[in-house]
């Protein structure tokens, strides 16, 4: 076990930023941890890697507690802050080699690691620039690199590909998939789709407590709603309300309607009961009735949808 959290709670005067909060990490697991701003994801984050300290409950690293080995703990952790902590007037080679003297990195080790973060992170073209001189996205290229610098067990990055451009974006994504294959890897993003693509696990997180903890593709499956296809028929003079009534008596479809037509199709949507699928009916009607089908759609319910249903009725 990488990260153990138990009962873990933080106030900030009488308010709970974080309440009564208990889950487990594996190494090897790449976990996103979403929530709404405000939600305690910072604050959760800031008491993993020893930045605050819990009002009640436990946190372990690699079986260390963390208020009582804060210092082997930091060792063990790599850690990026929505607020990228970088010196402007050193240049990149100059800052990450005192990140590396800040983490106890060897002398005899040091221009090796620097060369390694300095091309896993595409830091070639501007190693000797002023980090000031830099865009945004190269800016957390270097943040990325001082995180990683001491070959931590255990990553933890808030908003890593914040500022970055698309094909950054899929560069950081591949780097993490990457990094997650033999250390512990929690990300913390608004970006959902990012989620999908790199994460074999999420979190979130709503006032402070979990509300949500599985798969990407469990999540989807535990709060699939109603089911929503949309069909397309080719127009061809057919009687729409004969097709209403066609869909309507197939078991489980609980809703249909016509919400688009031109010259040449009809759209219908179509609501059925939770987890029913009812497209091979629909075919098998449509065909029977010697219509022309053009397109027929079952909508997946998205991490988006999960997490709006979550975040934003409580």
């Amino acid at each position: 076990m990488s990260i153990k959290i138990e009962n873990l709670t933080k106030y900030y005067g009488q308010q709970a930023a974080v309440n009564d909060v208990s889950f487990e990490i594996n190494t090897g697991e790449i976990v996103g941890f979403l929530g709404p701003n405000g939600a305690g994801k910072s604050t959760t984050m800031k008491m993993i890697t020893t930045y605050l300290t819990p009002s009640s409950g436990k946190i372990y690293v690699n079986e260390l507690d963390t208020e009582e080995n804060s210092l082997e703990v930091r060792r063990k952790i790599g850690y990026l802050p929505e607020q990228n902590p970088l010196y402007l007037d050193m240049n990149v080679l100059d800052y990450l080699e005192f990140a590396a003297e800040l983490e106890s990195v060897p002398k005899a080790n040091m221009s090796k690691a620097i060369k390694k973060m300095v091309d896993i992170c595409g830091l070639g073209d501007v190693q000797h620039k002023d980090i000031g001189e830099l865009s945004k996205g190269f800016k957390q290229r270097v943040g990325l690199a001082q995180a990683m610098i001491h070959e931590p067990e255990v990553l933890i990055l808030d908003e890593p590909t914040s500022g970055l451009d698309p094909n950054q974006i899929i560069e950081i994504r591949k780097l993490i998939k990457h990094l997650g294959k033999e250390k512990t890897l929690v990300l913390s993003t608004h970006i959902l789709q990012e989620v999908e693509a790199t994460c074999d696990r999420v979190l979130i997180i709503n006032k402070g407590e979990i509300v949500a903890d599985g798969t990407p593709d469990s999540l989807q499956h535990k709060f699939k709603g109603q089911v929503e296809i949309n069909l397309i028929l080719k127009k061809d003079a057919i009687d729409k309300e004969l097709v209403l009534r066609a869909m309507s008596s197939i078991k489980n479809i609980e809703k249909a309607r016509i919400f688009k037509e031109d010259d040449n199709t009809i759209h219908f949507h179509i609501s059925g009961s939770k987890g029913f699928d009812a497209r091979e009916d629909i075919f098998r009607k449509i065909v029977s009735m010697n219509m022309v089908l053009l397109g027929l759609h079952q909508e997946e319910t998205s991490l988006e949808d999960i997490f709006r249903q979550l975040t934003s009725s409580k």
